[in-house]
């Protein structure tokens, strides 16, 4: 038993990534209930209104969670620092478990100590990275951290307006925490997305003339998008320009998302979900930027942006992770692979559920729900034997 909790607590991937999927199957099968159950009105027994609840487990918990096991795997090998071991993995994962706890016992904890608990968990993550990441401070992934900054500060606007501390933070601290992992998901995608389909392409050895191509000046221009799109959240800028942002944020994601033989990637899932995320990402940000000038539903645009970029790049980058870390071929098993499909499909029929006629709404917005919650019971399933048991030999 020892044995086995010292494996599970020795990496960064085994909890976090685990505790992503676990959360990611617990919050969405809540929040269905909820809508679709007339008589489950107390079944979150958070302090919040329910949707408020599901917002924030989804942008601060789940994507927490994900975000704990990437940052805590990636980051060593980017510097080769030392990786984070048992007592701190122990003592974040608890962190993170206690914001989720408090959370959902709002009702009956006081604001502010719900609030501490549920902050704790970025900083603890933020100042292990940042000891790791000076060994070798690179602008590239020193952003990282700012990212952290922003997504935190988004979190605090949403619980300073639920203490009473402030009048209108909330929606503020909401949108700014969800473009906030857009932001690393721009930044992050941008990186593997062409280098693992680049590399998949030699394996097969293609001509270079086939590979992904980048092209600096879109690069650039995307990576300045996404450093300022969340502060122009947090510091208020009118919703016409920060509208304006986010159209060219999303085309520039497409125009990048084309240059990358997405094409070839049909018959290799594990890929493909990489090109489907960056996709989901490029078409969220149009879709908001256009909600924010009047065109189109905000909500929706949200959704699409939650589901299928930060939900479809989350699968798609843990599942990886969970593989290549346990000594597993990088080929996605079908349940997982199916799950890809699945969030995609979540997200476009969220975004019907709120353009369509009324009387779709509720079918198509349970039906989102149902795919979700598939997709990760799928991928949970899938990942258990890879994250509670010893890596493989390198010739298993």
């Amino acid at each position: 038993m020892v044995s086995r909790l010292k494996l599970f607590f020795g990496e960064g991937f085994r909890v976090f990534f685990l505790a992503a999927g676990v959360y990611a199957v617990f919050s969405v099968l809540v929040w269905t209930l909820w809508l679709g159950l007339p008589t489950a009105g107390g079944i979150v027994p958070s302090g919040v209104p329910p949707y408020q609840w599901h917002a924030h487990e989804m942008i601060f918990g789940f994507s927490g969670a994900a975000l704990g096991g990437f940052l805590l795997t990636a980051v060593p090998n980017w510097t080769g620092a030392k990786e984070a071991r048992h007592l701190f993995i122990l003592v974040a994962s608890g962190i993170w478990l206690g914001g989720r706890i408090a959370m959902w016992y709002s009702g009956v904890l006081p604001a502010g100590l719900v609030a501490v608990v549920d902050l704790g968990f970025l900083p603890i993550l933020g100042a292990k990275i940042a000891t790791q990441l000076v060994r070798r401070p690179k602008p590239q992934n020193m952003m990282f951290l700012a990212f952290l900054t922003m997504i935190w500060t988004g979190n605090l606007m949403v619980h300073l307006e639920w203490m009473g501390l402030s009048a209108d933070t909330l929606d503020t601290g909401m949108r700014a925490g969800l473009i906030g992992l857009m932001s690393m998901i721009a930044v992050l995608g941008g990186r593997v997305t062409p280098a693992f389909t680049r590399n998949a392409m030699k394996r097969d050895e293609l001509p270079e003339a086939r590979w992904p191509v980048s092209w600096a000046p879109l690069d650039m221009t995307g990576l300045g998008l996404a450093l300022i799109l969340p502060l122009t959240i947090l510091i208020g800028l009118p919703d016409t320009m920060v509208g304006a942002l986010a159209v060219v944020s999303g085309a520039v994601q497409l125009a990048r998302l084309a240059r990358w033989r997405g094409r070839w990637t049909l018959t290799q899932p594990i890929l493909l979900a990489l090109h489907l995320g960056m996709g989901m990402l490029g078409v969220g940000l149009l879709a908001w930027g256009l909600a924010l000038l009047g065109i189109g539903s905000e909500i929706a645009a949200l959704h699409v942006l939650g589901i299928g970029a930060a939900g479809g790049m989350t699968l798609a980058v843990m599942s990886r992770a969970v593989l290549g870390h346990s000594g597993r071929p990088l080929v996605a098993p079908f349940p997982v692979a199916v799950g890809y499909l699945m969030v995609a499909a979540a997200a476009v029929l969220r975004w019907l559920g709120a353009e369509l006629p009324g009387d779709w709404y509720m079918p198509l917005i349970l039906a989102s729900g149902g795919l979700w919650v598939l997709a990760f019971t799928l991928y949970t399933i899938a990942i258990w034997p890879a994250v509670t048991t010893p890596k493989l030999a390198r010739n298993a």
